[in-house]
């Protein structure tokens, strides 16, 4: 338990509901590695992040493929002023996600939101768009033609319902490419998605799926393109999505790795930022001084130790 560090890291927008990221660092014979289940998540959900955080500091990642990952920037369901903003930042990058299905929000501020992308990015840029499950079947069928022309053309549409039987039911009734995230990553079949064709694209992340060589396994099982995303997290986290998207056997899609943009402030230095649109494929050391600058306190220290030691705890029970 003494090489766990706590962090907490306010975000420049809020961002998933939330205006601060906490999780935990682990220091291992590999290097660091990162356990930051979302607070809402119990132990069983975050055992995978728990394995994917060892993997990474005790067993380290398979050799890359490549020397550098396209990346998308990421947009929030922020106001349109605020969307061309974060575009203009983002040191380069040409394609851009942007979060639709916002609950309180409309149709015509989504609409709004992605004239101004597409304004930022101009007319070559690829726009994905993530609305996490928010739509009905039905409701994505009519939203997402209105949302394509807004965009000028939509590159892939991620998660627009919450069941993998919804996702078949809209990839027959529409035009753009879908991609599947949390039919995959928490489902209790990811391969549901293949065996329904119910997506176009399978979207990663290493630490709900429980590391890197767990999201290789899926990536080969599951057969469709990958795009590898992240879970808001620090570029000690960062550095394993760049870890698997560098292993892959073949990378069609920019990646969703772009996002310590969203901190306002990261454990390491430099951060894990894009130059012309790209992440380079390093495994960075944290900055011991910035870590204690940033971290979480006392009371939310204890609250990660006995949160990670649930987690483990849960592992050595059913593995007994």
């Amino acid at each position: 338990m003494a090489d766990l560090y706590t962090y907490s890291l306010a975000l420049t927008t809020r961002f998933r509901g939330i205006d601060v990221r906490e999780g935990m660092l682990l220091r291992g014979d590999a290097g660091w590695g990162e356990f930051s289940p979302f607070l809402e998540y119990d132990a069983a959900t975050s055992a995978p992040w728990l394995a994917a955080a060892r993997e990474a500091a005790d067993v380290g990642w398979p050799e890359p493929r490549r020397t550098s990952i396209p990346v998308n920037v990421t947009v929030p369901a922020c106001s349109p002023e605020r969307a061309r903003e974060i575009v203009l930042a983002s040191n380069g990058c040409r394609t851009a996600k942007v979060k639709v299905a916002e609950p309180g929000q409309s149709l015509a501020e989504d609409q709004a939101r992605l004239e101004a992308v597409r304004d930022a990015l101009g007319p070559e840029g690829l726009i994905r768009i993530d609305a996490n499950g928010g739509w009905s079947a039905e409701d994505a069928i009519a939203a997402i033609p209105v949302l394509d022309r807004a965009a000028g053309g939509l590159e892939y549409v991620e998660q627009p319902s919450p069941s993998v039987h919804d996702l078949a039911a809209v990839r027959r009734k529409v035009g753009v490419p879908i991609a599947a995230d949390e039919s995959i990553r928490r489902a209790e079949d990811p391969y549901l998605v293949r065996d329904l064709d119910a997506a176009d694209i399978a979207v990663l992340k290493v630490q709900p799926l429980g590391g890197v060589r767990a999201c290789l396994r899926i990536a080969e099982d599951i057969g469709l393109p990958v795009v590898v995303s992240s879970a808001l997290e620090t570029s000690v986290g960062i550095a394993a999505g760049l870890a698997l998207a560098a292993a892959l056997p073949s990378l069609d899609h920019a990646c969703g790795l772009a996002t310590v943009q969203l901190l306002a402030a990261d454990v390491v230095a430099p951060p894990l930022l894009p130059v012309a649109g790209e992440l380079p494929v390093i495994r960075p050391e944290v900055d011991l001084t910035a870590l204690a600058t940033w971290s979480a306190g006392p009371e939310r220290d204890a609250h990660w130790r006995a949160r990670i030691a649930e987690v483990a705890g849960l592992g050595q029970d059913q593995s007994s």
